[in-house]
């Protein structure tokens, strides 16, 4: 068996391009997906450390209905009661006119002590720094600035942007909240006997997390995590095809050595043995390659993915990456079953070879009526799996399983759907060369059919994905013009200064957009109540996706409520229907509009309604509607002369929109990459399709280069046949990539976010995949061609001198 494995290893030293190719298809497979894998662990790695160090959301909360405040002396009653609990005190202060999450906690039974207590300790302050008044406060590195005001800051990288955490007597203070807690943590190991909860505080509520401020990063941002991990795994597919070509390739040209090796004894399972074995080591060695590069490609993607999960979600991800096991043991293990299922085919031609000791003539693979029956029936049957995938699986699993039995099957209807066009032109075609070369494709057909299956994936997923970030960004731009509609917005500290704001603008003629809200809860998630004013704005700007004929009037003189697309998805909201605000408090759901980007529900009510209902009211920000003959610039100006402001006070509301739309584009830089890549990989896996041709074409070569077509004129028909693949390929990827954009809009957008979005179309963007997908099949094709071209006669001439 050893004789054998050195047999077959020596055959490499014979073709480096096919080993360089081989090697390369196998590593770019595995690169892509650890480079995923290692982005998910680190972003993983740093949610779980955020959780555990400071997180509570494993341990039950009491809390109020209507998340309002909690007596102080119901915790004190629940202590005396034998309970162990831990109070938390949460709300907005406002820091140079900039609203933080004022976070209270006692030191004493917090879960996350020791993270603060660690932290206190590496920035210099001893355990009574901690627990004495002032106290020290800890907010992230990037939030430290802001706390000018506080002589003991430590950071805490641990904490998300804008959360600032502190001892509960001074939050207490800073709120204005000195005998009241947001809610109280239930810890774990109680005493036994104690009186049950529901008899001592019936007016609270047991919630199953504790999110707030803290909330658990890997909830918001899963979904984002599953789509990066979908792309990673439709790229390793891709990969895979490169491998299957070469290996292929390989048994087909140690056809004779494999001949001998019977000969002279050695068995069929020696053999399969040997070529397993061959497989392993290259699977380790392409993967350890492929490891490096994911690690690069990861180290260089992952700066904009945690800028990404910061600025949408808030979640703390470290831009710096680190090589951990989990995602390394992943990606040696996905090489291996590539590697091994790549193989597949190979195994059974070496298993057929090695039973014929004699060398048989080679001829021309065909598709038959029973192969294409066969084709069909795989697509059919994958299609419909996926189908009942979308019914049967819970949530994002049912819209990935749809997707990727459409995907799968849709690519093996490639090589009937090619064979019958083929067939189509043969009729109509006069000349003899050019009906020869359409025959001689479809024999190739066989042999090219998982390279263009490759192909077809990559040329719809960037259909599909472009399609989805394209309609997505022009729907978030028409959106943040619609949901920023105000000429400047300017910061303030509270509801008084907001009524002094509007004070002066109305002395301006000035119109103002105070955001009063209040944050709530429904049974599932946090949820924030919005207040608005009655202004024409908001009637002729605000996004609506469905809503009562009489919509603003029912919201202000009504009393009711518009709820987010999101909110409606996942409570089942519909027109008509009430939404619990409050044990008092039911309003009637006028309107549904979309808001993107924010993982959680919102509400918006009048904010005279909302004054009536809620007393907690908080308000961050005022916009400004600059009167007739005044410029915003000059809004502004009057506004830091007459108020008193700082630069940073106030803002342009345009700067806000194109900050956002900043965040929204590095959202999408990871899937951009993968999208590119992918079809990169896609062309590799043509080059392999058309080298492992190279050898079975030459005897259908010959005979017509012997009827008088030159070499060169034999190298343009090959170049021409393989742009004919290739283009039919895109007008097969063309609908199929549509499709792929309407669902991942449509069906993965609403399961992973809550909303839907718009679709649109974008034929430039299609001409230029177009070329860019010629392109790659001429480059695929160009070496096989050179190879023609260049051939020596005296090999066509070997042709007829062998026993072919």
């Amino acid at each position: 068996m050893m004789q054998a494995l050195y047999c077959f290893l020596s055959h490499w030293r014979r073709a480096p391009l096919q080993l360089f190719l081989l090697v390369a298809g196998l590593a770019l497979a595995t690169a892509l997906w650890s480079a995923v894998q290692a982005i998910n662990a680190e972003a993983r790695a740093s949610y779980a450390r955020a959780v555990e160090q400071l997180g509570n959301t494993e341990l039950q909360a009491l809390a109020a209905p209507d998340n309002g405040p909690i007596p102080l002396q119901t915790y004190v009653a629940l202590r005396r009661a034998g309970w162990q609990l831990s109070p938390i005190l949460e709300g907005t202060w406002h820091a140079a006119g900039s609203p933080l999450t004022v976070l209270g906690v006692d030191a004493l039974s917090y879960p996350g002590t020791a993270a603060m207590l660690d932290a206190a300790t590496e920035a210099g302050f001893d355990l009574p720094a901690l627990l004495t008044p002032p106290g020290v406060v800890y907010a992230h590195p990037d939030t430290l600035p802001a706390l000018a005001e506080f002589e003991n800051r430590v950071p805490l990288p641990q904490l998300p942007p804008r959360v600032v955490l502190m001892d509960l007597s001074l939050a207490g203070e800073l709120l204005g909240q000195e005998n009241s807690l947001s809610r109280l943590l239930i810890l774990p190991d109680q005493p036994s006997g104690l009186t049950a909860l529901a008899d001592l505080v019936p007016e609270l509520e047991v919630s199953q997390n504790a999110d707030g401020a803290l909330a658990d990063p890997a909830r918001l941002t899963r979904s984002f995590h599953l789509n990066l991990t979908a792309f990673g795994f439709l790229a390793f597919c891709v990969g895979l095809f490169i491998v299957q070509g070469s290996v292929t390739l390989g048994i087909e040209q140690r056809r004779g050595t494999i001949a001998t090796l019977r000969c002279l004894g050695v068995s069929t399972r020696a053999l399969l043995l040997a070529l397993c074995l061959e497989l392993l080591i290259l699977a380790v060695v392409a993967g350890t390659l492929g490891l490096v590069i994911g690690y690069l490609l990861a180290a260089l993607l992952l700066p904009d993915v945690s800028a990404t999960l910061r600025g949408l979600y808030g979640a703390p991800v470290d831009g710096s990456l680190t090589l951990r096991p989990l995602w390394v043991l992943s990606g040696l293990m996905m090489t291996a079953v590539g590697t091994a299922a790549a193989g597949l085919q190979a195994f059974w031609a070496l298993h057929r070879m090695a039973n014929t000791l004699s060398r048989p003539a080679v001829s021309a693979s065909r598709i038959t009526a029973r192969g294409i029956a066969l084709f069909c029936g795989a697509a059919i049957g994958l299609i419909a799996a996926g189908a009942l995938a979308l019914w049967g699986l819970p949530e994002l699993w049912g819209g990935f399983g749809f997707l990727g039995g459409t995907l799968l099957g849709s690519a093996l209807l490639v090589p009937p759907l090619l064979w019958g066009a083929t067939g189509l032109f043969l009729k109509p075609l006069k000349s003899p060369v050019w009906r020869w070369m359409v025959a001689d494709s479809r024999l190739q057909l066989v042999g090219l059919s998982l390279p263009l299956m490759a192909l077809l994936l990559a040329i719809a997923t960037n259909i599909g994905v472009g399609t989805m970030v394209s309609s997505f960004r022009l729907t978030f731009l028409d959106w943040i013009e619609q949901r920023v509609p105000a000429d400047a917005y300017l910061e303030v500290t509270s509801p008084l200064a907001a009524e002094e704001v509007a004070t002066w603008a109305e002395s301006l003629g000035a119109r103002t957009l105070p955001q009063y809200r209040s944050d709530s809860r429904t049974a599932s998630a946090p949820l924030r109540i919005y207040g608005i004013v009655d202004d024409p704005i908001y009637r002729s700007k605000w996004p609506l996706l469905s809503a009562d004929p009489e919509v603003w009037t029912q919201l202000y003189s009504a009393g009711a409520v518009l709820v987010s697309e999101q909110l409606a998805h996942r409570e089942g909201l519909a027109l008509g229907d009430r939404l619990r605000l409050a044990p008092d408090w039911s309003p009637t759901v006028a309107g549904i509009y979309p808001d993107y980007g924010n993982p959680d529900g919102q509400a918006v009510v009048a904010l005279s309604t909302l004054r009536a209902k809620r007393s907690d009211l908080a308000v961050s920000r005022v916009g400004l509607i600059a009167p007739e003959g005044l410029s915003t610039a000059e809004l502004m100006q009057r506004a830091r002369g007459d108020l008193n402001l700082g630069t940073d006070e106030i803002v342009e509301g345009a700067a806000i929109r194109q900050l956002s739309v900043g965040i929204f584009d590095r959202t999408f830089v990871v899937t951009g990459a993968l999208n590119i890549l992918t079809l990169g990989v896609a062309g590799f896996a043509l080059l392999t399709s058309f080298l492992s041709q190279w050898h079975k074409r030459l005897p259908h070569l010959a005979p017509i280069w012997a009827m008088g077509v030159t070499r060169p004129a034999l190298a343009g028909l090959e170049l021409c046949r393989s742009l004919a693949f290739a283009l039919a390929t895109f007008m097969l990827a063309l609908p199929l990539g549509l499709f792929l954009a309407w669902a991942l809009l449509k069906v993965i957008n609403l399961e992973a976010f809550g909303w839907r979005l718009p679709m649109y179309l974008f034929p430039a963007d299609w001409w230029r995949l177009l070329v860019l997908t010629l392109a790659v099949a001429a480059l695929a094709s160009l070496l096989p061609a050179l190879r023609l071209a260049r051939l020596a006669p005296a090999t066509l001439l070997g042709v007829f001198a062998s026993d072919r």
